[in-house]
């Protein structure tokens, strides 16, 4: 169990739909999950941000993200049960591309229906930072990255052009 190499955009496992997790039990489900969070807490030493990742993004095709942020753990097979009809923009970024920022829409506030680490059966409730982040790494497990999602072409940008111009305040972002 240790840290992995990000998978990033341009490698056909991002683009696709992950496996439900059969048996949670398992040396290598356990190891998934270790993985993600040994990765998650890397890439967050190293880069200064980061509060989720997917499986897919060290490139295992299982429904497993981990989350280390208003809720820490794994959330194994989640799927999105309710989501409001409030949504808010914001600029989204990842690690399988993360030079890189996009404006989505995403729900205010979603529940979502998962299994722990042990095979329990969870129900979280999430609104703000915890709903956006939530719908992004479950994007991952469907196969939808974040520039999918982008309100148009224009609001796609490199995230060191983003910091100069939030600057400088020459485009209203």
């Amino acid at each position: 169990m240790s840290a992995r190499e990000i998978t990033l955009l341009g490698n056909p496992i991002l683009r696709k739909k992950c496996l439900p997790v059969k048996d949670i039990n398992s040396a290598e489900n356990r190891e998934c999950i270790a993985d993600l969070k040994d990765t998650l807490a890397d890439f967050r030493a190293r880069n200064g941000f980061g509060r989720g990742i997917a499986a897919p993004q060290i490139g295992s095709s299982k429904q497993v993200v981990y989350i280390n942020f208003d809720y820490q753990g794994p959330l194994i097979n989640p799927k999105i049960a309710q989501r409001s009809r409030k949504t808010f923009t914001l600029w989204d970024d990842c690690f399988s591309f993360p030079d890189i920022l996009v404006k989505v829409e995403r729900y205010y506030s979603i529940s979502v229906s998962f299994q722990d680490e042990v095979g329990t059966k969870k129900y979280l409730k999430a609104s703000g930072a915890l709903a956006e982040l939530l719908q992004h790494e479950i994007d991952h497990l469907r196969g939808i990255l974040a520039i999918d999602r982008a309100v148009d072409s224009r609001h796609i940008i490199l995230r060191s052009e983003f910091k100069k111009l939030s600057k400088n305040r020459a485009m209203t972002l």
